[in-house]
């Protein structure tokens, strides 16, 4: 059966189970739009294509598939571009689809013309330029294939506007055939052995979770594994919620903002089990102290991750579920009651210095702020945050239990992905109960998505941590730049207005004992909220690794006179 490229586009999509794509129109997509109104999928009119990408981005995080996200040439498809590399710093995949020029015009500087493939090479998994209808089929078959499977990550696909007006004889290619292709589920046995050897001598062992865990869905096998071994799992910022916070053997979060027990845990060690995670430098803080005394194991899906940082002593490359299956059998019971004893120690010690522990002074801290909305919600919502302090304090205080509940951006560290990656996961799990905790900074730059939330009819609540200040940028000015604030006192706009304007129920927190009443308010809404606190101005995220400083070396909260 004969079918236009633009029609092919949407079969293909619907073939791959496809329920909503988040998107843009342009003259050079126009023919994807036109045939789009042939088919049952879902489409979500976004404001900017930025939030669009971090739609499609939510949405596969909170959802296990693969995100989908339109724009039109030149600066649709540029406008992706934050959004594209969120996703691939993050392991997400998402399937990126372009228009472009007619192929005859390509080169020329035609209208709208970029070289969209060419800008996002180092930021995509894979990505195509299809000039003819034929190509399409196979090539979207392919795109998601490669975009789930092994280490996921974002592909693009640039369609000229020719290839989507032709014809040609459609039929959906039933496998995929990419021989240089070849992701490697299992571990070699000899491998698996060597590991299982360090196990065994291991005195004070510790698992690092990170989200490779929740990309293959190890969770169960995380747990298995930790709790047959007795090993405490410490977890990256995007591992949260891969292994129950309320677990004995859950240490939390490491790195620059982790917990002080935690980073003790890790610089103390003798064998260190990384799980699906990069060593990147937030994770490790300067690699001539790391984790000295420790052998390590690296369980990853991509081998160009192991030995790129730190070197390991057995590398497993497989799938972390598969790999993770052929591990646990093999394993002994093991006891280390001492080393969680000694663990403990340094937690009692920190918790003396824990914000939580200090008596209300009728400030707005934003970690009490973020503690509030855990106890309100029980710890059952899923949360989005924008990237600053919030994120950290988020992280630290908003205690997970079940996976694909904690969506942010790790890699790229990418502002404005809150409310927009909120939207896209209330697609993905519209009976749950959705929170983005955001920054006055951060949230500014995807707003106008409130407008999204309300055509949608979005059931998404939006926290905005409010302190007129680029708050992490400040943080650093004052303990490093001698408090030379620099580009960082922000003006904002009246955000109750703000959200008015665009249709949505808000309200301002100025007092401590207004707050439990206003999350209660935001909770019984029916559709998108806004909360703005007046936080505390001038407040830190502790503890904290300096950049190029030791992971022990931590600046920890003043003890409260």
């Amino acid at each position: 059966m004969k079918k236009t490229g633009a029609e092919i586009v949407w079969e293909c999509l619907t073939r791959e189970g496809v329920e909503v794509v988040f998107g843009y129109p342009g003259g050079s997509n126009m023919p994807i739009y036109d045939a789009m109104l042939s088919y049952p999928i879902h489409h979500v009119l976004v404001r900017h294509e930025q939030g669009g990408a971090h739609m499609a981005d939510g949405y596969a995080r909170a959802s296990g598939k693969v995100g989908v996200a339109m724009a039109t040439s030149g600066p649709g498809a540029t406008n992706l571009v934050t959004g594209i590399a969120t996703a691939m710093m993050d392991s997400v995949p998402v399937v990126f689809i372009t228009g472009q020029v007619a192929a005859h015009l390509i080169g020329g500087d035609a209208f709208q013309e970029t070289d969209v493939t060419g800008i996002t090479l180092p930021i995509t998994k894979h990505n195509y330029l299809v000039t003819r209808a034929d190509e399409i089929a196979e090539t979207i078959r392919e795109a998601f294939y490669i975009a789930k499977s092994g280490r996921p990550g974002p592909v693009l696909i640039d369609i000229c506007k020719n290839a989507q007006i032709e014809s040609c004889e459609f039929s959906y290619p039933e496998e995929v055939k990419l021989p240089g292709y070849q992701p490697v589920m299992h571990a070699p046995r000899p491998s698996l052995d060597d590991a299982v050897k360090l196990l065994e001598k291991a005195k004070k062992p510790i698992i690092l979770c990170g989200h490779g865990v929740l990309m293959s869905k190890a969770e169960e096998e995380l747990l298995q594994f930790a709790v047959k071994t007795q090993t405490p799992v410490a977890s990256t910022l995007l591992g949260l919620g891969a292994f129950p916070s309320s677990h004995e053997l859950s240490l939390g979060m490491m790195g620059m903002h982790g917990e002080v027990h935690t980073n003790m845990a890790i610089q103390n060690s003798d064998l260190i089990l990384a799980f699906g995670m990069r060593f990147d430098d937030r994770v490790t803080g300067t690699l001539k102290t790391y984790a000295p005394r420790a052998k390590k194991i690296h369980i990853e899906i991509d081998p160009s991750e192991v030995h790129k940082n730190v070197a390991v002593d057995v590398p497993l490359v497989g799938d972390l579920k598969t790999v993770l299956t052929d591990l646990i059998p093999m394993v002994d019971e093991y006891d280390h009651e001492e080393w969680k004893k000694e663990i403990k120690g340094w937690k009692t010690e920190a918790d003396a210095r824990s914000i939580m522990n200090w008596e209300d002074d009728g400030k707005l801290y934003v970690a009490h702020l973020v503690t509030d909305i855990w106890k309100a919600t029980g710890g059952g919502a899923i949360v989005t945050t924008d990237v600053g302090q919030h994120q950290m304090w988020t992280a630290q205080y908003y205690q997970l239990e079940k996976p694909n509940r904690w969506l942010s951006s790790g890699g790229a560290g990418t502002m404005g992905f809150g409310l927009p990656s909120a939207i896209g996961a209330w697609f993905a799990a519209k009976d749950q109960e959705i929170w983005t905790i955001a920054g006055d900074g951060g949230f500014q730059m995807t707003a106008a998505e409130l407008t999204t939330a309300v055509q949608e009819g979005a059931n998404v609540k939006v926290a905005i941590m409010n302190n007129n200040f680029l708050g992490m940028v400040r943080q650093w000015q004052e303990f490093f730049f001698e408090k030379r604030y620099s580009a960082v006192n922000m003006v904002t706009p009246d955000f109750v207005k703000l959200a008015d304007a665009h249709g949505v129920p808000a309200r301002r927190v100025t007092r401590r004992e207004e707050v439990d009443e206003a999350i209660a308010w935001a909770r019984s809404i029916k559709g998108p909220t806004v909360i703005e606190f007046k936080v505390e101005r001038e407040d830190a995220v502790y503890p904290m690794v300096p950049a190029g400083a030791a992971l022990h070396d931590m600046i920890q909260r003043p003890a409260k006179a």
